[in-house]
């Protein structure tokens, strides 16, 4: 994806763009990779490549996340393929997610419960419910 600020704009609060925008323009990117793909597929492919781009985003190492799909050698090998090209989007949620803590420790949250409170959100987002006003 390309954006009109950098990802230390998201870090510093001089450019609003959170996770419900980012999903969104993720969504939008591969259903216009995989157009031919039905819906369900669509969404598989979508929910796949956030996972992947989560599990890096917050540091965990890619053989790490790669190890669940050992049993599906297309996936892994699918993974593999994307990974490097998905550098800028990692960088990108890796902000969004920095950022969501920051707001809350910004707000007298002590570190430990913004970090709680922002994965809880992030659970919420994630599981398509309303996100809280301010994210």
């Amino acid at each position: 994806m390309q954006w009109e600020f950098s990802v230390e704009d998201v870090v510093k609060a001089r450019a609003e763009y959170g996770l419900v925008e980012f999903r969104r323009d993720l969504a939008e990117e591969v259903r216009s990779n995989v157009g031919g793909a039905d819906e369900a597929q669509q969404t598989r492919s979508f929910n796949l490549i956030y996972d992947m781009c989560y599990a890096l985003a917050t540091d965990k190492k890619f053989d790490d996340f790669i190890a669940v799909y050992a049993y599906d050698p297309p996936t892994c090998q699918f993974l593999t393929e994307l990974q490097p090209h998905m550098a800028d989007n990692i960088a990108m949620l890796g902000a969004i997610l920095q950022r969501l803590i920051m707001d809350r420790v910004e707000a007298s949250m002590p570190l430990e419960n913004a970090v709680q409170d922002a994965a809880e959100w992030h659970t919420r987002v994630v599981a398509g419910k309303l996100p809280i006003a301010g994210q």
